[in-house]
């Protein structure tokens, strides 16, 4: 029982106003009378993490996230995190990457073709793409209870598409088909591993060269990301199958490009782009030169409008982006609209980070995409495989037209941001009390 008299408030109040105590003041003072203000998530948060004595216990669990690309990032919690991504604010987790963009070294800048010139052998491909392969390794990939990068079930289903790639390369071997491609897991400190499937070029002085087609192979139910029921049919189902598609008619076409051409399905893209940001930062490091990268998000969906191709026009590389359109209007049966997503949507945005020119074709205008992604919801039902097969159409062109030697322009030194010390755990107030600033925890 304390029992403070008057006189002894003065040896007291320096215990209040030392490091640790002025922080649970303030945190008392200002948290408690707002607490039904606040968003449930932020409420557990704060109080579990107050029920510990030691002021680090706060580093536990907190990841940094950065939702700009003007803002620092800052820390948050796996609440404040999944609070981000129910309101679709959409984030880049540069936890283990604050590196990303800073190795690169400066490069040639690649011209792309004003006009596609592979015509017929592109259109020789894409006379091979077939809807019934999609929806069968579709319905197959949705069948998982979810695909969280995290869960069992994540782990189970890239093992289950490392197979599907794996068997589509034997059948290769087996009918001795001129084709040189392989497939390897890209490890990560989480259970579901990335995927990567090369063709090798055939000459030699363009192996540091590399032309990529990628898509995210994780889903998440955002109510219950590790636990819930996400089929992830569009998202991004769809994209993992249509490049699979695109993939599997290279190999039975036998296509030998003169540069490495490779597909990658990517793990933990609804946690922040972590897959990629990984693979891209490997690929920065070792000096690779990346001439194109297009990321296939979400491929399936016909909205209300007309269907189209989405081309997103906003952090993207611009001249990439206009190739494709070129791609779209000599290959495709639909029209494109463009259109915007905004900071780190999908995976292309850790290749632009890296300094990579990068691209990404979604399947409607944004305002017009799947209503039911990251729910429960999201199943094949919904889905339109020939639109799906428009967008293999591009995944295979882009491959196929870029497969050459390509003309160089000036050298581009890209923006090198440099790497901070973030050891301070911040939370930010505008989530806890609706202001701007920054409440610093040492």
């Amino acid at each position: 029982m304390h029992n403070f008299k008057s006189k002894n408030v003065r040896s007291v109040l320096p215990r209040f106003l030392s490091a640790k105590g002025l922080v649970f003041t303030i945190v008392f003072l200002l948290v408690v009378p707002n607490i039904q203000g606040l968003p449930r998530g932020h409420v557990q948060s704060t109080f579990e993490l107050n029920q510990h004595n030691d002021i680090e216990s706060l580093s536990e669990g907190f990841r940094l996230i950065q939702t700009s690309e003007d803002k620092s990032p800052i820390w948050m919690s796996q609440n404040e995190i999944l609070i981000l991504f129910r309101n679709n604010i959409k984030f880049m987790d540069v936890t283990d990457y604050l590196d990303l963009g800073t190795h690169f070294k400066p490069a040639l800048k690649h011209v792309y073709p004003t006009v596609p010139t592979f015509q017929v052998e592109v259109k020789s491909f894409i006379g091979n793409l077939t809807t019934t392969t999609m929806r069968q390794n579709l319905i197959k990939f949705t069948s998982f209870k979810n695909r969280y990068y995290r869960s069992s079930y994540g782990e189970q289903s890239s093992k289950w598409l490392y197979n599907q790639i794996f068997d589509i390369i034997q059948d290769a071997n087996d009918l001795n088909l001129d084709v040189d491609v392989s497939v390897r897991k890209f490890t990560h400190s989480w259970a579901q591993k990335s995927i990567i499937a090369r063709f090798e070029g055939s000459n030699p002085e363009n192996q540091n060269q590399v032309v990529i087609v990628g898509a995210h192979q994780d889903s998440v139910n955002m109510w219950l990301p590790n636990f819930g029921r996400a089929p992830g049919a569009d998202d991004d189902g769809s994209g993992t199958v249509t490049i699979l598609e695109a993939f599997r008619v290279l190999v039975s076409g036998q296509f030998r490009p003169e540069r490495p051409v490779e597909f990658h399905w990517y793990s933990a893209e609804e946690a922040g782009l972590l897959g990629s940001q990984a693979i891209a930062l490997e690929y920065e490091k070792e000096g690779k030169d990346v001439v194109g990268m297009i990321q296939n998000d979400m491929t399936g969906y016909v909205g209300k409008k007309k269907e189209t191709f989405g081309i997103i026009i906003d952090f993207v590389d611009e001249d990439l982006t206009t190739f494709i359109k070129k791609l779209i209007g000599t290959y495709a049966e639909i029209p494109y609209t463009e259109t915007k997503c905004g900071y780190a949507c999908s995976d292309h945005a850790s290749w632009r980070k890296a300094g990579f020119p990068s691209a990404f074709a979604i399947e409607s205008d944004f305002s017009d995409s799947n209503p039911h992604i990251h729910s429960a919801n999201d199943i094949v039902d919904h889905l339109s495989f020939e639109h799906m097969l428009e967008f293999s159409k591009l995944a295979v062109s882009f491959a196929v037209e870029l497969r050459a030697l390509t003309k160089v322009s000036e050298v581009i030194r890209p923006k090198v941001t440099e790497t901070q010390d973030y050891g301070t755990r911040r939370i930010p107030f505008s989530f806890l009390f609706g202001r701007g600033n920054i409440f610093e925890l040492k």
